[in-house]
């Protein structure tokens, strides 16, 4: 344990997938510091996201519960302002906290964490929510630099017509305005500003999300005839149908930057490029902030977690971006990786099941700074610790209706029939015998018994996971048990405390529970 508090920086990516990195035994992209601070920590290989795309990701990733519990499964909305989040309650604490990049939070009327940081330091968005106004974009205006701008909607036509092109080339924009670079600059000076508290900060890349725009230098490390992922052209047989009119899609479509005569294929290549271009530049990045760590003797009392909100196919089936959802582990399948001076062993690999829910309560943990009272998530430490190697029994990404589960060496999709007109579309997928997912065994009658378990299985998940305001007895608005045995305070969100959760309560047989 550290002498004096710990600090916490949290690095995420945004649909990074946790098999496109050299420590995850994909030689075919350049991650070298990413490779660095796994050696030095421990890399969690079965981590997964509670939904598959940005706001109701992060949303879990602060608040640590389950979008079940919170209720956000779309892009931005109105704040949950009576929702507890990490910056909330490290600030509490007594830390100084910050909070720069992609933050792509619930905004309305204000965002959600505005008053819970120090500093605010969304790249594309204000506190008060106005979309396209930043201190980042206002710095590129004052710079001449705003038409080239490379990691969100430009409109400039620098890029080609599309404003998320799903085609790559490198970048005209100076890498060191690059909204990475811009966002890691702020979070290392706000790092070093006051020695006499400790920092919790979060910086959140846009890379390798699409647009993919890499500067020349990474550009170049990969070459124009790249090998494409393995299942590209894999036919999607036995997927279901939103799945395959999105495979059809992406092969329907114009690449904006093609040569007169170009295939598919190649445009294809150029895209996967980008992505892996992307992941390298972003790499880059992580290894600047590491390296100012260590230059600062701040490496030794600073928690570093590396992490995305969720993954994305980048062609990895031949599908394009992370629509339709939650089909694939490409999609649901993150990175996490942890260094805690102290406490982890530099190259571990725990294959044990995590969720980005779990980040939240071990830092408080980690910290000392008391428990996150409504956070669904788990303590990591005694896997930090390697004390034990045995993770969750379930880990679950949700849509509003569809849900999918991973458990031992299965990985199953649950579509309610009415998605699909009454038809049963549901995914299974032994990962043991086929890690890449090409044979769904759903409507197997060999692998009945297993969707049976796996249905099972999602129900008991539902059912131990969702948040009560009150359980019998009642309790008075005050939080008084009507029957005076016991009393305890409502959350800010709303529900009860963790401690009177019906997966915590000691007296699990009396009635109504």
């Amino acid at each position: 344990m550290a002498s004096t508090p710990y600090n916490v920086l949290m690095i995420l990516a945004d649909q990074h997938y946790a098999g496109l990195m050299g420590c995850a035994g994909f030689a075919g992209v350049q991650t070298p510091h990413l490779d660095a601070l796994a050696a030095a920590g421990v890399r969690f290989s079965n981590a997964y996201c509670q939904n598959p795309i940005c706001t109701p990701s992060r949303v879990s990733i602060l608040s640590g519960q389950y979008c079940q519990n919170h209720g956000y499964f779309g892009l931005s909305g109105p704040a949950p302002t009576g929702l507890p989040n990490l910056f909330r309650h490290f600030k509490a604490a007594g830390y100084r906290t910050a909070a720069y990049g992609k933050l792509h939070l619930p905004e309305s009327p204000r965002n959600w964490i505005a008053d819970d940081v120090d500093e605010f330091g969304d790249a594309y968005e204000s506190p008060d929510g106005e979309l396209g106004k930043s201190e980042y974009l206002a710095e590129l205006e004052r710079l001449g630099l705003r038409d080239l701008e490379d990691s969100w909607h430009n409109r400039s036509g620098t890029y080609g017509p599309g404003s998320l092109s799903a085609d790559a080339m490198p970048s005209k924009l100076p890498y060191a305005h690059t909204m990475e670079r811009w966002a890691a600059d702020r979070a290392m000076a706000f790092a070093v500003a006051d020695h006499s508290r400790p920092f919790c900060i979060q910086l959140a890349f846009q890379r390798p999300h699409h647009p993919l725009l890499p500067q020349r230098e990474f550009w170049d490390r990969y070459s124009e005839d790249i090998d494409l992922p393995a299942t590209f052209d894999h036919q999607p047989v036995g997927r279901p149908p939103h799945f395959q009119a999105m495979w059809q899609q992406f092969r329907n479509q114009p690449w904006d930057y093609a040569e007169p005569g170009e295939d598919f294929h190649t445009g294809a290549r150029r895209a996967w490029r980008g992505t892996l271009a992307c992941i390298t530049q972003m790499d880059d990045v992580v290894g600047r902030v590491t390296n100012f760590l260590r230059e600062h003797d701040l490496d030794e009392n600073t928690i570093v977690i590396y992490g995305s909100d969720h993954g994305a196919y980048h062609g990895i089936h031949g599908i394009q971006e992370k629509a339709p959802g939650i089909c694939s582990d490409a999609v649901c399948r993150v990175p996490m990786i942890w260094r805690v001076p102290g406490v982890t062993e530099g190259g571990m690999v725990c294959a044990g099941l995590v969720e980005n829910i779990d980040m939240a309560p071990t830092l408080a943990g980690l910290c000392g700074t008391g428990p996150m009272e409504t956070a669904d998530g788990a303590d990591l430490a005694p896997l930090l610790r390697g004390t034990s190697t045995v993770g969750k029994a379930v880990a679950v990404t949700e849509n509003p209706w569809s849900k999918a589960i991973r458990w031992d060496r299965w990985r199953y999709v649950h579509y309610p029939e009415a998605m699909f007109g009454g038809s049963n579309c549901d995914e299974l997928y032994d990962l043991e015998t086929d890690p890449d997912e090409t044979s769904n065994l759903a409507a197997e009658p060999k692998h009945q018994g297993t969707v049976l378990e796996a249905r099972g299985k999602l129900l008991d998940w539902t059912s131990a996971n969702r948040r009560l305001v009150t359980s019998h007895p009642a309790i008075k608005l005050k939080g008084e048990f009507l029957d005076g045995t016991s009393s305890y305070p409502l959350g800010s969100d709303g529900t009860a405390p963790n401690a009177v959760q019906p997966r915590n309560r000691k007296k699990n047989g009396i009635n109504y529970l």
